[in-house]
């Protein structure tokens, strides 16, 4: 869903709660900070497998009196492992129809949660409206009830086993024998009390206050392991953005030691030494070069040898381009230090009249079947990462911020347009926000026709195709890669890109990513 035209600002987010929640804000006078974060929050409600204040994630801001930052506020791994025979840990089976996937889930499956952190000091630096205010759209959802669309009543069906894990979880998302379904609503009372709490009393209550004293003796009765040390030492981190040129562009996005950004950057440099036809990637060539672009980044993904995976392209012309290489070797040794996770997520796009921007991805893992006791916070799994333990579970390094694919992004266009991108897809997001930039920058596409185009994806060999390219392009693209498999419809493994963007002359345009029953809103 996309929307137009002049006005106060736009927003463009995974459900429509969430998008209405920022511009609830945003026309009560509050900035596009301010309704980013009331549309993490609302996000926390209308969308409870991919977002919650139990798990975490990262907000991208600039704007005209406001120098570009990054605030990292992902989960953390516990300071001290517990053993294993004390904690709750085990594996789920997710049912997506065609294929199953295995999750593990229980009290000892969560990090450090950051969300709240993250929210109340974004808030600090970057507010304009009472925190109270940004929270009440949230706090009004969480009460009165949201209804199920088809998008989520799918997403519950796919993870019931985690959603049906605990019995506190049964009575919340339960309805009859099973889950909600599409059409029925669902009702957070102690998630609305929960918001309403720190409204009046901040972070402090999540971290040092009561809701601190209740998770941690949770875990300490339950199997989790969380303690009073992790949660006191949380803090939110800002961060530089990483800050690439391409074609008279000014991208920013998230900078290691997360590796979605980096690897963006690295295909935008790839691609800077590349003609574009005009015709987009419909030119057999155009799509032949993106395919091979997706390789090259792939293997510095799979291998993390962003350095190395450079200078095997030195044949390419583009390779010419790079980045300078101690700066490479310094962003890789950063990835290479932390754990990644890569799981379910959700993103919101926000730009006001006034220039500002913000992108902001958020995660929960898919929630780890625990509920916070009187609280209604669905705490995250990311300890339950498969990526995060290559060496076995429970084998994570301790007290170290996690890593992301995660990559909300901002782009500054030649022609003056502005623009706030980012994606959900696990692996997919970096191929799915990389496409969309080139369709805003090398092909003049509006927000919308950027988004809906088709998507190629390269991961371990295989392009992953959506219809929709002509039988030539996808002829040279198969050239490219050991396989190729051709998708019969659109499909959410695609990623689900939300842009909000606003051109030189103030009109404002907003696209929600029909993979992912986005919604865009402009007001």
């Amino acid at each position: 869903m996309a929307g137009r035209g002049a006005g106060k600002g736009a927003v463009a987010a995974g459900h429509p709660a969430t998008a209405a929640a920022a511009r609830e804000i945003i026309e009560d006078g509050g900035s596009a900070f301010d309704g980013a974060l009331a549309a993490m929050c609302a996000a926390s409600v209308a969308e409870p497998v991919l977002a919650s204040l139990g798990g975490g994630g990262f907000f991208l801001a600039a704007g005209p009196e406001t120098p570009a930052v990054l605030y990292d506020f992902f989960v953390e791994t516990p300071l001290r492992r517990r053993p294993v025979e004390e904690i709750e840990f085990f594996a789920i089976e997710a049912d997506f129809g065609p294929a199953t996937q295995e999750f593990h889930i229980g009290l000892g499956a969560m990090a450090t949660p950051g969300f709240p952190r993250g929210l109340f000091e974004i808030h600090r630096q970057l507010g304009r409206l009472p925190i109270a205010r940004i929270l009440r759209p949230a706090i009004d959802l969480a009460r009165d009830g949201i209804v199920l669309r088809a998008n989520e009543a799918f997403i519950f069906q796919v993870v019931a086993p985690i959603f049906t894990a605990s019995e506190a979880a049964r009575a919340l998302y339960g309805s009859g024998e099973g889950l909600l379904t599409e059409g029925e609503t669902l009702r957070q009372p102690e998630l609305a009390a929960t918001l309403e709490a720190l409204a009046e009393a901040g972070d402090r209550l999540f971290y040092e206050g009561e809701i601190a004293a209740a998770l941690t003796r949770f875990c300490r009765e339950a199997g989790g392991q969380i303690t009073e040390a992790d949660l006191d030492g949380y803090a939110a981190v800002r961060r530089r953005p990483l800050t690439r040129a391409y074609r008279g562009a000014r991208i920013l996005t998230n900078p290691p030691p997360s590796s979605g950004g980096i690897l963006i950057a690295f295909a935008l440099d790839l691609l800077s030494g590349l003609e574009m036809a005009p015709e987009g990637f419909d030119a057999p060539e155009t799509l032949a070069n993106l395919a091979r672009v997706m390789v090259l980044t792939d293997e510095a993904r799979l291998e993390s040898r962003l350095h190395e995976a450079m200078g095997e392209a030195e044949e390419d012309a583009a390779a010419r381009r790079l980045f300078d290489p101690e700066l490479m070797a310094r962003y890789r040794a950063q990835i290479e230090s932390r754990p990644r996770a890569r799981r379910g997520t959700t993103h919101i796009s926000v730009v006001d009249a006034a220039g500002n921007l913000a992108a902001v991805s958020l995660s929960n893992g898919e929630g780890c079947g625990r509920l916070l006791p009187g609280t209604g916070i669905m705490l995250n799994n990311m300890l339950g990462e498969q990526d995060l333990n290559p060496r076995g579970f429970h084998a994570w390094p301790e007290g170290v911020r996690l890593a992301s694919m995660m990559a909300p992004s901002l782009a500054c266009l030649e022609d003056g347009r502005i623009a706030a991108l980012g994606s959900g897809g696990s692996n997919r997001i970096r191929t799915a926000v990389l496409q969309v930039l080139l369709g805003l920058i090398d092909f003049g596409h509006p927000a919308s026709c950027a988004v809906e185009a088709p998507r190629l994806h390269v991961e371990g060999g295989q392009a992953d195709l959506e219809p929709g390219f002509p039988d030539a392009a996808v002829a040279a693209a198969r050239r490219e890669v050991a396989r190729l498999a051709a998708w019969p419809a659109r499909n959410l493994f695609f990623g689900g890109v939300h842009v909000a963007a606003r051109n030189r002359d103030g009109k404002l345009e907003a696209a929600g990513d029909p993979r992912r029953s986005g919604v865009g809103l402009t007001f």
